[in-house]
């Protein structure tokens, strides 16, 4: 017989929170007038393009590196990620004082391979389409005797993501929001379901909708056939983050049955909500940190009137991509 799956609940959430909370960023949630008047309703966004790092994913890394034992694990840290978990889990091993080697695809942006660098992990590049991460990853961890830390799919790492849907239910309560859904960019599905567990708790009535890049809407197909589907290959899209071929084993167990109906989006309308977040409030988002701030926007969710949320979820954006974005507003 298969063996239960171990799941986060909202003490390890409240775990989660405590251990990270001397290096994390409580990041704000924010509100404009000019959004709310467009959109009818209103829309807080929690800033994770705020975060160290500049996205949610130092909080799950955090959580997860800082419980490892060195003796157990000499050689560290290995990580599979386009970007931003590579910057997560670079950061967080800085901190706790052991290497980190990072699987990054030779197409990633150069910004986020430049700041893994830059807090001392070693990277390693693959492609994307013709390479498999993670058995990369295995052998590296094997060879070096190092720890593989999942971007998503992890105990600790979705229980350190849904601390940011703590912060967000405690400061919605202390806007007096009461929230009918919130709206969350989704990969793998970790800060999904750390929201949604988070929520369940907080507000049960709200409900979390997963937010996708169109040809990589693996989510929201699986939400609706009660199974993991996969991606078809050779996709491609300007989400960068986002670009996971099926939802986690772990993820999925959590939001099959807490989460909304999926929205999805095109690379037009996430660059749209790009240039939206630099001209109207004054913040640095990259395509999958505003996918789901590009599903409101687009219209593809039917807003009641109710107030909603918005997680941004990442900012580290590649400056020519930001410029295609604004130019296209522009024009």
């Amino acid at each position: 017989m298969t063996e239960p799956l171990r799941l986060p609940a909202i003490e390890d959430l409240r775990d989660a929170a405590t251990r990270i909370a001397p290096f994390a960023v409580r990041t704000p949630l924010l509100e404009s007038a000019f959004l709310n008047e467009r959109l009818g309703t209103r829309v807080l966004l929690k800033a994770e393009v705020l975060q160290r790092t500049g996205s949610f994913k130092f909080r799950g890394a955090y959580n997860t590196i800082s419980r490892i034992d060195a003796k157990v694990y000499p050689g560290g840290v290995v990580a599979c990620s386009s970007g931003n978990h590579a910057q997560g889990v670079a950061e967080a091993a800085r901190l706790c004082g052991i290497p980190a080697v990072i699987v990054m695809p030779a197409d990633a942006p150069a910004i986020k391979v430049a700041r893994t660098k830059r807090s001392g992990a070693e990277v390693v590049h693959f492609d994307r389409f013709s390479e498999d991460r993670e058995a990369i990853a295995a052998a590296i961890a094997k060879e070096r005797g190092a720890q593989y830390v999942a971007p998503f799919d992890n105990f600790h790492v979705i229980a350190g993501q849904g601390t940011a849907g703590l912060e967000l239910a405690e400061q919605a309560k202390a806007a007096g929001a009461d929230l009918e859904a919130v709206f969350v960019p989704v990969s793998g599905g970790g800060l999904a379901a750390g929201v949604a567990l988070a929520m369940a708790e907080a507000m049960p009535e709200c409900r979390v909708h997963s937010v996708e890049p169109r040809g990589f809407d693996d989510y929201a197909r699986s939400l609706k056939s009660g199974q993991r589907e996969l991606n078809a290959p050779g996709a491609k899209s300007v989400l960068d983050s986002l670009l996971i071929h099926q939802p986690g084993e772990l993820t999925f167990a959590i939001n099959r049955d807490r989460l909304g109906a999926g929205v999805v989006v095109t690379d037009a309308q996430a660059l749209a909500a790009v240039a939206f977040a630099f001209n109207e409030l004054k913040l640095v988002v990259e395509p999958g940190g505003a996918a789901a701030l590009a599903g409101l926007l687009s219209g593809e969710y039917k807003l009641s009137g109710k107030p909603v949320a918005v997680v941004l979820s990442g900012g580290n954006i590649d400056p020519d991509i930001l410029a295609d974005a604004l130019a296209m507003d522009a024009a």
